[in-house]
């Protein structure tokens, strides 16, 4: 009888992947990189080990946004924990503020809730234009 292999963290080989968000829709591209930093993409996926590659998006500013409304309508809060401290960011603001916050925020969302999930969010660089300074992921 065979059994299902349960990968360790040795035999994780993690890549480099660069996404340019240039007219892509931010939803789609954003489950997709969640899929990627979580490594449910590989088969050698142990849902308790990061198994996941590391994700570079340039061109975050240029994403597009689908939605009845949405990005004019959505808001993110925040809150200290004091009373009265909570504060709330439109969507568009961030936009155009801090594109990579938005990122960030979208993708902690579709990730796990925990010290793991908290590790694979360090693993997703992303930048407004489309210059970035991981050498060994540049184009030749």
């Amino acid at each position: 009888m065979k059994f299902t292999q349960i990968a360790t963290p040795e035999q994780i080989d993690q890549k480099w992947i660069l996404i340019d968000a240039e007219g892509k829709t931010f939803g789609r591209m954003i489950t997709e990189v969640a899929t990627i930093l979580r490594g449910k993409n590989k088969t050698c996926w142990t849902p308790n080990i990061d198994c996941g590659d590391y994700v570079v998006i340039i061109n975050a500013s240029k994403a597009r946004f689908n939605g009845l409304g949405k990005i004019a309508n959505k808001e993110y809060f925040s809150h200290s924990g004091y009373f009265g401290s909570t504060k709330s960011v439109k969507m568009t603001e961030l936009l155009e503020k801090n594109p990579e916050k938005l990122y960030k925020l979208a993708t902690r969302g579709m990730l796990p809730k925990t010290k793991l999930g908290a590790k694979m969010l360090k693993k997703l660089k992303i930048y407004a234009g489309d210059q970035h300074p991981h050498t060994a992921q540049l184009a030749k």
